[in-house]
């Protein structure tokens, strides 16, 4: 019986010991992990580049955290994402997380108590105003703004110039302005204009954004279609464009930057990020300049400014999330100098304002003729329209493709976006 007991009470001590080394372990986890931030994004010559750029910045100063920057593919985040959030599941998630800004709000309204609130860790008036909409609930900050996707119409100077015109006749153009000038530039040299691709409306995007407006109304729920007028005008200049002959079809990514790249083009209405892509056909240099995007005729209050892209950096609410604001604080938050370091080594112009006053971003790029493209980009950046991207960009442009095909091949217009209107009130909800 004694020995039985003795037995018994080393089992229990043991039992006992291995508890507590395992509430130890567990313990030592999460303080192990309160000193590491895992970082989610795509892109490893743009965004995880950034990414590396800021964690050197930050580690000068912080050398007791630890940064994982880890690459996906997009569409292998959003799927990760929305698999984990909504099994409410936090296990394997990173601590910071990019999202595009056309997809925050279906991310953040979705699951609410998912994301960290960053109100505080950063001065909102530091950033470009038409970043705070799809990074905010109510008021309140989830996401840190990274780099926008100002827009900007490249053209071809020498083209333009064959057909007896300057960068200067672009100063306030609208789209009628810049269609009367393209057809003179395909007369006098045989080019087309632009690209324009039948299954991507990111060029309709630009157009009504240009306007303050958007797919959904202002509650970023509620489908804007039938009675928008900015779509409205956005459908006809697109319209225009096809019927004034001036357009080169694309299916693709890879022919979208060959029609430029090859000369076949004189201009790209686009965002920023495209520079590169512009800059690789070292044979052009000196023949590119960047005037600002056209707004939409007869719209009152559009401008010369618009977006497309861009996004922004978003804390889970996981252990470790004091680290992961931390760390974005302190780099993207308000390190000018690490934007500075952005632009020069991946030409990635920030949202960040207080950035436009370096050095990098005042640097005169003699591929564009000495423009100071980067410092232009940051002026128009601060005009970009605010609007709601709301959840559903993406749902309701796969409607708009079909009726833009319904429009373009004779359909009444009021009637083409009346039914998509029906077909987005039944279809997202």
């Amino acid at each position: 019986m004694k020995k039985f007991l003795a037995l018994f009470l080393v089992s229990i001590l043991m039992l006992t010991a291995c508890s507590s080394g395992s509430d130890e372990k567990d313990e030592s986890k999460g303080k192990k992990d309160s000193n590491e931030v895992t970082i989610w994004a795509w892109d490893p010559n743009f965004n995880i580049k950034a990414l590396e750029i800021a964690k050197e910045a930050y580690q000068k100063e912080n050398t007791d955290v630890k940064i994982n920057i880890i690459e996906n593919a997009q569409d292998d985040i959003i799927q990760k994402l929305n698999t984990s959030l909504s099994s409410g599941t936090t296990k394997g998630l990173p601590n910071i997380v990019l999202i595009e800004d056309y997809r925050a709000q279906s991310f953040l309204q979705a699951y609410p108590d998912s994301f960290h609130e960053i109100t505080g860790s950063f001065k909102t008036e530091d950033f470009a105003p038409y970043k705070m909409l799809p990074t905010s609930i109510d008021g309140k900050n989830y996401g840190l703004p990274f780099d926008t996707g100002v827009t900007g119409l490249y053209v071809r100077t020498d083209y333009l110039e064959e057909a007896g015109y300057t960068v200067d006749d672009f100063k306030d153009a609208d789209w009628d302005k810049y269609i009367e000038i393209g057809k003179k530039v395909k007369e006098a040299t045989g080019k087309d204009m632009l690209t324009l691709d039948p299954n991507d409306l990111g060029q309709i995007r630009m157009m009504i954004q240009s306007s303050g407006s958007w797919y959904l109304q202002e509650d970023g729920v509620t489908p804007n279609l039938a009675d928008n007028e900015a779509l409205k005008k956005a459908f006809e200049v697109y319209k225009e464009l096809n019927n004034a002959e001036i357009v080169k079809p694309v299916s693709d990514w890879s022919q979208f930057l060959a029609a430029f790249n090859s000369g076949d083009v004189a201009s790209v209405p686009t965002g920023n990020w495209i520079t590169p892509s512009i800059k690789a056909e070292a044979s052009q240099s000196g023949n590119w300049a960047v005037v600002p995007f056209p707004k939409l005729p007869g719209i009152e209050g559009s401008v010369n400014a618009s977006n497309l892209g861009g996004s922004s950096w978003y804390v889970l609410d996981v252990d470790g999330k004091d680290d992961a604001v931390d760390f974005l604080s302190k780099t993207f938050g308000s390190n000018a100098d690490l934007y500075q370091e952005l632009v020069k080594e991946i030409g990635a112009i920030g949202s960040y304002i207080p950035a436009a006053e370096g050095e990098a971003y005042k640097a005169a790029d003699e591929f564009f003729g000495g423009q100071t493209i980067i410092s232009d980009f940051s002026t128009w950046t601060e005009q970009i329209p605010q609007v709601n991207y709301g959840l559903h960009t993406y749902a309701i442009e796969d409607i708009l493709v079909v009726e833009m095909q319904n429009y373009l091949n004779g359909a009444d217009l009021d009637e083409v976006l009346a039914n998509a209107q029906k077909q987005a009130e039944t279809q997202v909800k």
